[in-house]
């Protein structure tokens, strides 16, 4: 078992179809835990690692984590981190988040934190909107010609934002972004008519997350059922914002279809999402080994064309 290979846009990587995102290194796995999640992944296949400055409670934890985790084996994976959020994780762009001076020390503080000296993969998290997107890209393009980044990418960008930078990149001969990296499920369909349009013209590849919607796709809770307590919604008391009766519904529709085929919600919201031409890995974020593993084997499933049809009407476009 390992992961298929897949285009990370225009970059000319080839990435595993299934990614590790390390978001909760740091908030709910200690550096023992990390570790056995890297070794994991790393026996499946898996080659793309992505992370940020601002995950780990403190922020920088879980960079530091994964760093440290992956020691010598770093060369052998693509590792991403990403810039320009607040923290605390109350989500949005920094301030100043997209220019010049936060982006240069932000990169310094990742390198030395990852324990490396170049990023494979270097993402803008928010959209800046008081800095210009000529002096993001310029800036980024300078860490490309230095060799401490070699691709860069945008998250939760917009298809108007995807577009102005790609213009912006192709006006001033600057190097453009790669991936674009935003929520995408089965459960959370928007930017199929925004983004993915602009980002196919562009050769962008998507980069989804939450694509189980924090585990309300994995097929371990019911509607109505106490979840397990070592679980993200055990900790929460609940799904939080990621459930609704209108979800609850969809997801009980999803078990029942894939009990008729013999696959169950897992393999259907992975098994999708990676079937989708635009689409370069899936992300996923694990607290133990077995999950990450669990995800690659549901990724492997290759939906027929009806199958994926079905599905997607299941799901609905919301």
């Amino acid at each position: 078992m390992s992961a298929t290979r897949k285009d990370l846009g225009h970059s000319g990587l080839k990435v595993a179809s299934v990614g590790l995102g390390c978001m909760n290194f740091g908030l709910m796995c200690d550096q023992a835990r990390a570790t056995a999640i890297v070794d994991a992944a790393l026996e499946a296949g898996v080659d793309f690692f992505d992370v940020a400055d601002i995950y780990g409670g403190p922020a920088g934890k879980a960079e530091a984590l994964l760093g440290k985790a992956l020691g010598a084996r770093r060369a052998q994976i693509v590792l991403a981190t990403k810039f320009g959020a607040k923290l605390g994780g109350r989500g949005g762009a920094a301030d100043q988040g997209g220019s010049r001076e936060y982006i240069v020390k932000a990169l310094e503080d990742s390198l030395t934190r990852l324990g490396t000296d170049y990023v494979d993969l270097y993402q803008h998290h928010f959209p800046d909107s008081a800095t210009p997107i000529e002096e993001t890209l310029r800036a980024l393009d300078d860490l490309v010609r230095s060799g401490k980044v070699r691709h860069i990418g945008c998250s939760n960008y917009s298809g108007d934002q995807l577009r102005a930078a790609a213009v912006a990149a192709r006006t001033a001969g600057l190097k453009a972004f790669v991936s674009a990296q935003n929520r995408y499920s089965l459960l959370q369909r928007g930017i199929e008519k925004d983004l993915v349009p602009i980002a196919q013209g562009q050769q962008v590849g998507i980069i989804p997350y939450f694509p189980l919607e924090s585990g309300l796709l994995s097929g371990k809770y019911r509607r109505g059922e106490k979840p397990p307590p070592d679980t993200r919604f055990g900790k929460w008391g609940g799904g939080g914002g990621f459930v609704s009766e209108e979800r609850w519904a969809i997801v009980e529709r999803l078990q029942a279809y894939g009990e008729s085929i013999g696959r169950s919600v897992l393999e259907l919201a992975m098994g999708w999402l990676v079937a989708q031409p635009y689409v370069a890995t899936v992300i996923a974020g694990v607290t133990r080994p077995e999950q990450i593993t669990q995800n690659v084997r549901a990724a492997s499933w290759s939906p027929t064309p009806e199958e994926l049809e079905r599905i997607g009407a299941i799901a609905g476009g919301g």
